[in-house]
């Protein structure tokens, strides 16, 4: 079974121009923005094109269904504010060449899907944790972007037309095709990674609520500055870290809004984003512990209020050894010597779907390791590899089940 090379990086090129923007490749293509709407009626175009059953269910989540059981493929197509062409949509258009590839060739059947807000706008890969029973959906539409707009409403418009939530019970497993992200593939001129597991995920808003006051004024000694308490907080949590992490332990502020953030007021109040991320459940625990103990010792220190959001999340994840297998021995096969078993650092829609199917994850290298930023990309010889990979690993698997 060959896999249409130029079709397949005809759609994924097409799938870019839903959100262009900036240098190169970049995109611009946030959940339930216009562009990711236009998108999404675009995929569903195309499965249909592809002999696929159609639904769309009430959080935006697509799915292009196969008759009968089938193996699930594909990743999601929204993007981060400032990203690339490759993170995400790779693995919905790979899925979607390889599903049309196996209606030509008579089987096996392939199923494919777009899962919705995978980067975070209002969470944790919301749309595939909502379908997966992570989170419910009585609790996701009460979270809230950084504008403050719910998820219930910006979901409206998708859900008005929506069918019910697609029944997992159809499908055998779930493997997802993505860019690394990093430069390990890159650095090692290697051409394919078979994830061997995904790191867990903690996602915390904390707030400083201070004295808000004339910046003139306001003797320094007097001040109880919001800002100046994530100054500090930052400074000692990277201490406080140091014996407990390890060396593939990350942990981001990524997001700070001030009030009423103007240059001459003394900050009243800071919100801000902690994630962090390891492979180790239990460290993510205590990581959890020395940020709301160290939150609370400079919130007294400084004469602050502290507020804790609630305590997003997923668990560290291995992959199915049997899918597993078969992308390993693909990977060989087609690049054979220049391939890897890896860890995944970044988060990805399988870890939810993990809660119900068996899942593995195939990944291609990143150019200088360079993803969520306009000049993400990828070279396309690796892009039509990891095809040939994820094409090989599906038939193979409906030859074991034969």
């Amino acid at each position: 079974m060959t896999p249409n090379s130029e079709r397949f990086l005809s759609d994924l090129h097409q799938l870019r121009t839903f959100g262009a923007a900036g240098v190169g490749k970049g995109v611009i293509r946030p959940a339930y923005s216009d562009a990711d709407i236009a998108a999404r009626a675009w995929l569903a175009d195309r499965m249909r094109a592809a002999g696929l059953t159609v639904q769309q269910d009430p959080v935006g989540n697509l799915f292009g269904l196969a008759e009968g059981r089938s193996l699930l493929l594909g990743s999601h197509s929204d993007s981060q504010p400032e990203g690339g062409w490759l993170d995400g949509a790779l693995g919905v258009i790979a899925a979607l060449e390889i599903a049309r590839t196996c209606r030509e060739n008579g089987r096996p059947a392939v199923s494919v899907v777009s899962f919705q807000d995978e980067e975070g706008r209002f969470g944790v890969t919301t749309g595939s944790a909502v379908w997966s029973g992570q989170i419910d959906l009585s609790l996701a539409d009460t979270l809230t972007d950084h504008d403050g707009v719910t998820f219930a409403e910006a979901r409206a418009p998708l859900a008005a037309g929506a069918g019910d939530f697609v029944d997992p019970a159809q499908f055998t497993g779930f493997v997802e095709m993505h860019i690394e992200q990093g430069p390990a593939l890159d650095v090692a001129d290697e051409q394919i990674g078979v994830v061997t597991d995904i790191v867990g995920i903690r996602d915390m808003r904390l707030t400083f609520d201070g004295r808000q006051n004339h910046a003139g004024t306001t003797p320094m000694q007097l001040r109880r500055d919001a800002f100046q308490a994530v100054s500090a907080f930052n400074t000692a949590i990277n201490g406080r870290f140091q014996h407990v992490v390890s060396p593939r332990t990350v942990w981001t502020i990524g997001h700070v809004a001030l009030h009423p953030n103007a240059s001459s007021i003394v900050p009243g109040r800071a919100t801000f984003s902690m994630q962090w991320r390891d492979g180790d459940a239990d460290r993510l625990a205590r990581m959890e512990a020395i940020i709301r103990t160290t939150a609370q010792e400079v919130a007294d220190t400084g004469g602050l209020g502290l507020s804790f959001g609630p305590l997003l999340g997923l668990e560290p994840v291995a992959m199915d050894a049997a899918l597993r297998t078969a992308l390993e021995a693909a990977a060989e096969r087609v690049a054979p010597g220049r391939w890897r078993a890896m860890p995944s650092g970044a988060l990805h829609d399988a870890t939810n779907v993990a809660r119900l199917l068996p899942v593995a994850m195939l990944f291609v290298p990143s150019i200088k390791g360079i993803s969520h930023a306009f000049d993400e990309d990828t070279d396309e010889d690796d892009l039509v590899a990891g095809l040939s990979v994820l094409a090989r690993a599906v038939t193979d698997l409906d030859q074991d089940r034969a």
